[in-house]
C-alpha cells in the first residue's frame, strides 16, 4: 500500500505523483521509501525504459518535512551516523544521479528547497508555465542539503548560484529555462505530457546506448577532457560488442526501425 506517491505504469515507463497535497508535496522518510523501492522496480524491469517524477498542480515538491526533523541534543551523533546510511531521504538525494536510466522531473507549481534539489538531480525537466523554482533554506537559516549547492551551480555557474542561493530568490519557469534549468516550458498542466513525448524519442533509441552515454556524462563532466575522452572512447568500444549495435546497423540497412533488447 503506497501512502505517499501515486504510481501509473505506461507502456514503456513508470510515472511517480508526489501526493501529499496537504503539504505542498514535502516528503518525508515514507515518500522517499516508497520512490526508492519504484526506482529500484524500473531499474530491474529491461521493458522499462525511464522514469518521471512529478507532483501535482500546486505543487511537484515543496522540500523536506520539517516535522520529522528532530534535533535531541543526546541523539546528535546518531543523527550524524543515521544521515549516511539509514535515512530514505538522503538515500533519494544519493541515488537520483546513479540511476542508469532517464529520469525526467515534470513540474507544476513550486519545486522548493529540497524539490528543487530533486529536479536538478534529475537528467532534465519539464515545466509548466507557471511553475516556480527557488532554494529559500537561507530564510530558515539553514542551507541546501540535498546537493543543490553543487548541481544548481554546475548548472548556472558559481556567481549566480550564490546569489540565488543567497537570496532565496524564485525563479518563474521561463527564466529556469533561458538559465538552462529546465529544458522545456509549456502550458501549465502539460509538463508531464512533454516529458511523456520525450521518453517515447528515448525509448525508440537503443537503451544501451542511452545508459553508456548517460555515464559518460555523468563520470566525465567533472574530469579533464582527456579523461573524459577516454570514459567515452571505453564506452564506445563496449557497445561495439552488443547485439544492439548489429540489430541497429540491419535495420539501419535494411530500412525498417530497430528492435533493440538491450543486450
Amino acid at each position: 500500500m503506497l501512502e505517499d506517491i501515486k504510481v501509473d505504469r505506461q507502456d514503456g515507463w513508470i510515472e511517480v505523483a508526489i501526493n501529499r497535497p496537504d503539504k505542498l508535496n514535502a516528503i518525508r522518510e515514507q515518500t522517499a521509501s516508497e520512490i526508492l523501492d519504484v526506482m529500484n522496480q524500473v531499474e530491474n524491469a529491461a521493458e522499462l525504459r525511464g522514469l518521471i517524477i512529478t507532483g501535482c498542480e500546486k505543487a511537484f515538491c515543496t522540500g523536506v518535512d520539517t516535522s520529522e526533523q528532530k534535533n535531541e541534543p543526546d541523539q546528535a551523533f546518531e543523527l550524524w551516523r543515521r544521515r549516511k546510511r539509514s535515512r530514505k531521504v538522503n538515500q533519494l538525494f544519493r541515488v537520483l544521479p546513479e540511476f542508469t536510466k532517464p529520469v525526467i522531473a515534470a513540474v507544476e507549481g513550486y519545486a522548493l528547497g529540497g524539490g528543487f534539489e530533486i529536479a536538478l538531480l534529475c537528467d532534465f525537466i519539464t515545466a509548466g508555465e507557471t511553475a516556480q523554482f527557488g532554494l529559500p533554506e537561507a530564510k530558515l537559516g539553514l542551507m541546501p542539503g540535498g546537493a543543490g549547492t553543487q548541481t544548481l551551480s554546475r548548472v548556472v555557474g558559481k556567481p549566480l548560484a550564490k546569489e540565488l542561493i543567497w537570496t532565496g530568490r524564485r525563479l518563474k519557469a521561463e527564466e529556469a529555462r533561458q538559465l538552462r534549468i529546465v529544458n522545456h516550458v509549456v502550458a501549465k498542466g502539460k509538463a508531464v505530457e512533454k516529458a511523456r513525448e520525450l521518453l517515447r524519442a528515448i525509448g525508440e533509441q537503443g537503451p544501451l546506448s542511452i545508459m553508456f552515454t548517460k555515464a559518460a556524462i555523468e563520470r566525465g563532466y567533472d574530469t579533464s577532457l582527456s579523461e573524459g575522452m577516454s570514459l567515452e572512447a571505453d564506452a564506445f568500444f563496449a557497445l561495439s560488442f552488443s547485439q544492439d549495435r548489429n540489430e541497429g546497423l540491419a535495420a539501419f540497412r535494411e530500412k525498417r526501425a530497430p528492435q533493440f533488447k538491450g543486450n
